[in-house]
This record gives structure tokens, C-alpha cells and sequence, in this order.
């Protein structure tokens, strides 16, 4: 939003003296100080405070990560726990002042094919363009998200390392209290293939993001639906990455605000769920069998289901079957405010740097009371136990 130029300058001798003098040079001051802040964020801040195009400087105790991918959802998101917001939708400058307004990061996305930044040039140019569209943008920092194959000591190895390590020296440099993260699987035993220097990465940037979801993405056992979270598994990621010598307050758990919908070959009595072979990075069944479902859409649908919602103890996880209008039994696995608080234990326990979710998108923010407080309920069970 443009603004008219400023008035003239008044120089200091020309300052009228006594009380009105005194009153004069405070004005002139006030003015001076709108001119350099106007000078810092540049002329085309859209916020109506200019002071909310400024970075955020503080960094909170507990992180808050959150995903938005678009539309206006983020209207009747909790901000009162929101510390980062990533926007891998549209860029809408109406959420970056609000954010801003209420103390939170707004973070770039980063993505680039790994083949491209082996080439060092490429690299700093790369990271030039991010830098650019992050200042006009008014943005806090910048969340790498790329989900590459990479195999050990490789050309590309070494590189992403690099690439992490300069993106973050650069944003720390041009952006006073910018942010620079990087996600990551949910284990680090080279999650498909992405065989990386987690300990490298971990130590060049602000801290990692693990994905803690997707985890049936390769399914060597056999082909059943399980939970896209299960419990142990989850946490067995943590500890390994703990293990490798990686600072627990370097890493931020992540969950999924949404499940899978399978079709099921066989439904067994014992709601154990048959799915299709379909082959993933080696392994003869995954995920892909399924389709991701949101938080909102299950609501809706697990209270009609013929089975209702299920528990598995073993999984720590819910989940419920249904037959679709061809008659065809499904069987959905999802994450819902117990299993999620089962597994942010851990995250006390284990001197975790937060927590966040995929996406925040995913929940029904149209007010109806049911809606209202499933909502509620997943938004309240990131908050910290004491």
C-alpha cells in the first residue's frame, strides 16, 4: 500500500524555541523516526502498522510449527499458540501482518532438485532468489522441504548439507531473527532412500521438522492397513535421532491432522484390512494403496461407519470401517487429540523443541458446535502438560 510523500524536512536551526519549540522538535523527531523506519521495511509494506512488516525477533521456549496450504482457514486458527507458520499455498499478505500482529514467524517454502544444487553457483543463486522473495515479502525465514532420494556420500549428500548450511548463514545475516528449518522423515534410517547427513543438517540450520506420519510408506510385512502414526514406531524415530547425537531441542515433532482411507481385499472379523499391492521404493506394498484423508472429512464419517471408531492397542491409534455405495468395505486409520497426546509425552519427557502438524488446513472451522469443538480439541492438544 503506497503512502504520499512525506512533508519537508525541518532542519534543527530552524526549530522554534520554548514550549511550542519543544513540542515542535518532537514532532520533528516523530517524523524523522517514521522516515527510517519507512527507510528499513521499504515503502510497500501492506500492513496498516508498518511496524508489523518488521521481522520477528523473539524466539519462544515451545515451538508451535504450523502448515498452511491456502484459503482463508488461518482466520480461525489458535494464534494463541502459533509461534512459526510455513505457507506452502498462495502468499497472502493479509496473513503475514496478522501473523506478525500476533508475534509469529511466516516462513517460505524451499524446494529445489537436488541434481541442480551440486553445482555451487547454483546453490547462491538459489539462495539469492529465496533471500529477494522473503525481504518483499516481509517473511521471517524459510522451511526447506525437500523429500529426495539421496544415498550416502553421494554428490547430492554433500550438497544438501551445503545447501542448508548457506541458506541459513545467508537468512541470518540478511533477516535479523529469521528462521532457517528443515524437514525431515520420520526416522533417519534412510526413509525412502533419503539416506542424509542428519547430524549435519541438524547442526547447520535452526532445527528439524520430523514428519512423524507417512510412516507405512514402505510396507515390507504384510499388506494390512495400520495406522499412518503408530505409537512405538514414532517415537522410535526420535530416539534414533537422539542417538545419533542430534540436540533434542533440534527437533520439533510433527503430526498428521489427517489419515488414510483403504479398500479393503478382505475385511476379517478381526477388522484386520487386506489392501492392494502396490509397490514403493523397493518395498512390495505402502501408503499409496490408501488416500489421505483430513481431519474434517473423518468427523464426519466415523460416526455412520458401520463399525464406529475403533482402538488399536497396539498401534495406539484409532480407526473404523465403513462400505462405500458399491458395497466395498474401507477401513480408515487417523490420528485424533489421545493418540496424538500419547505421543507429545514424549515430547516433555525427552526436552523436544515443539511440536506442529500436517496442515493445519485440515480441520472444520465452520463454526457448527460439533466441528467447533473437535477443533478445539486438536488445536488444545498441542499445548505443553505440565
Amino acid at each position: 500500500m503506497s503512502r504520499p510523500p512525506p512533508g519537508p524536512r525541518l532542519h534543527p536551526a530552524h526549530w522554534p524555541l520554548g514550549a511550542s519549540g519543544l513540542t515542535g522538535q518532537l514532532l520533528v523527531l516523530l517524523v524523522l523516526l517514521l522516515l527510517a523506519l519507512r527507510a528499513v521495511i521499504g515503502a510497500n509494506c501492506p500492513c496498516q502498522e508498518p511496524k508489523l512488516c518488521l521481522p520477528i525477533s523473539h524466539h519462544p521456549d515451545y515451538e508451535v510449527f504450523v502448515f498452511d496450504v491456502g484459503n482463508k482457514a488461518w482466520k480461525s486458527y489458535d494464534w494463541s499458540q502459533i509461534t512459526t507458520l510455513a505457507t506452502f499455498g498462495k502468499y497472502d499478505p493479509e496473513l503475514m501482518c496478522y501473523a506478525h500482529l500476533k508475534g509469529a514467524r511466516v516462513v517460505l517454502k524451499g524446494d529445489v532438485s537436488l541434481k541442480d544444487i551440486i553445482d555451487p553457483t547454483f546453490r547462491a543463486s538459489w539462495i539469492a532468489q529465496k533471500l529477494e522473495l522473503a525481504k518483499a515479502q516481509y517473511m521471517d525465514g524459510i522451511n526447506i522441504d525437500i523429500e529426495q532420494e539421496v544415498n550416502y556420500s553421494s554428490p547430492e549428500y554433500y550438497a544438501l548439507t551445503a545447501l542448508v548450511k548457506e541458506t541459513t548463514d545467508a537468512f541470518h545475516q540478511e533477516i535479523q531473527g529469521s528462521q532457517v528449518t528443515f524437514d525431515v522423515a520420520w526416522s533417519p534410517k534412510c526413509i525412502d532412500t533419503r539416506c542424509y547427513n542428519y547430524t549435519g543438517i541438524a547442526d547447520s540450520c535452526d532445527f528439524l521438522f520430523v514428519m512423524s506420519y507417512d510412516e507405512q510408506s514402505q510396507i515390507w510385512s504384510e499388506c494390512i492397513a495400520a495406522a499412518n502414526a503408530p505409537y512405538n514406531k514414532t517415537l522410535s524415530g526420535y530416539d534414533d535421532y537422539i542417538k545419533m547425537g542430534i540436540n533434542p531441542k533440534k527437533l520439533v515433532m510433527g503430526v498428521p491432522w489427517y489419515g488414510y482411507d483403504y479398500t479393503c481385499l478382505n475385511l476379517s472379523k478381526d477388522h484386520i484390512c487386506t489392501i492392494a499391492k502396490v509397490p514403493f521404493r523397493g518395498a512390495p506394498c505402502s501408503d499409496a494403496a490408501g488416500r489421505q484423508v483430513p481431519y474434517k472429512m473423518i468427523m464426519k464419517q466415523v460416526n455412520s461407519s458401520v463399525s464406529g471408531s475403533q482402538w488399536n492397542i497396539e498401534q495406539q491409534a484409532p480407526y473404523y470401517n465403513y462400505k462405500d455405495q458399491l458395497g466395498q468395505f474401507h477401513q480408515v486409520w487417523y490420528d485424533d487429540p489421545q493418540s496424538i497426546s500419547l505421543k507429545a509425552a514424549y515430547i516433555k519427557n525427552h526436552g523436544l523443541r515443539g511440536i506442529g502438524m500436517w496442515n493445519a488446513n485440515s480441520l472444520d472451522y465452520s463454526g457448527d458446535a460439533t466441528a467447533k469443538q473437535q477443533t478445539e480439541e486438536m488445536w488444545e492438544v498441542l499445548k505443553p502438560k505440565l
